[in-house]
């Protein structure tokens, strides 16, 4: 793994919870020594070398800020072996004919969207997989984040839209967490018992839609009854534009 920060450091948290992998075959390679003390003390091997992390990899996930992809990949262009290597690239917005242009000895490579519960093995991850690579690889790749959350195979022209409505998308939910919370202590919880009936609330509903196969709506329908403080609350939440707002908020991601 090349680079650790707030989306590196998740992935390998959850590498480290898998099962495909044991703590000493995962490498990070960090600048930061505080990130690489952090793995090394749970049994991972660290560097501050990116080549040295990228050399002997099987598979090589670079993970870093788009506009750091450029000089990263141009470092290791000489240590990548594209007949024995996998390179997975994890940064949103970054084109795989730009990777190419600055890897003309590119190995099989995917690109990969996941979000920050990959962490707790929950993501949502989006993977595409880019010219050069086997039937075989992608299964491979695709088992080992399965195993953090459930994957998704798309092309390249969605992998925005799938950023936006998962990897941004976590945050929009916890935003909702936050102001369904605040609407808690108003109605006159304390601030961590309304939160935990908010989470708790949230895992319910999406528990109930996975186990029925019900559509939103009609699961909705279940708990509102005619005349109910149900739709009342509902209507409110549509008249200031709820649904609205999240369609935009989706939207202005892809901008």
């Amino acid at each position: 793994m090349i680079g650790a920060g707030a989306m590196g450091g998740a992935t390998v948290e959850g590498l480290i919870k898998g099962e495909s992998f044991k703590n000493e075959d995962i490498t990070v390679a960090d600048p930061s020594q505080q990130v690489v003390e952090k793995f090394a003390k749970q049994g991972v091997s660290v560097t501050t070398d990116n080549r040295m992390a990228a050399q002997d990899a099987d598979i090589v996930c670079v993970c870093v800020k788009p506009w750091l992809v450029e000089p990263v990949l141009k470092d290791l262009k000489e240590v990548l072996n594209p007949n024995k290597q996998i390179l997975i690239v994890i940064a949103a917005g970054v084109p795989s004919a730009k990777i190419k242009e600055w890897l003309p000895a590119c190995p099989p490579l995917f690109l990969c969207i996941p979000n920050i519960a990959i962490a707790q093995l929950a993501s949502m991850t989006f993977l595409v997989p880019c010219a050069t690579v086997t039937q075989q690889q992608t299964e491979l790749v695709k088992s080992i984040f399965d195993e953090m959350g459930q994957t998704i195979i798309t092309d390249e022209q969605h992998l925005a839209a799938g950023t936006t409505l998962a990897s941004c998308g976590i945050a929009y939910a916890m935003r909702y967490v936050r102001a369904a919370s605040e609407g808690g202590v108003e109605l006159g919880f304390k601030a961590d018992d309304a939160k935990k009936i908010v989470m708790q609330t949230m895992k319910g509903a999406v528990e109930l839609l996975q186990a029925s196969g019900l559509h939103p709506e009609a699961a909705i329908d279940l708990v509102t009854t005619p005349g109910g403080v149900t739709i009342k609350g509902l209507n409110e939440m549509e008249h200031a534009g709820f649904t609205s707002s999240v369609i935009r908020g989706l939207k202005a991601g892809l901008k």
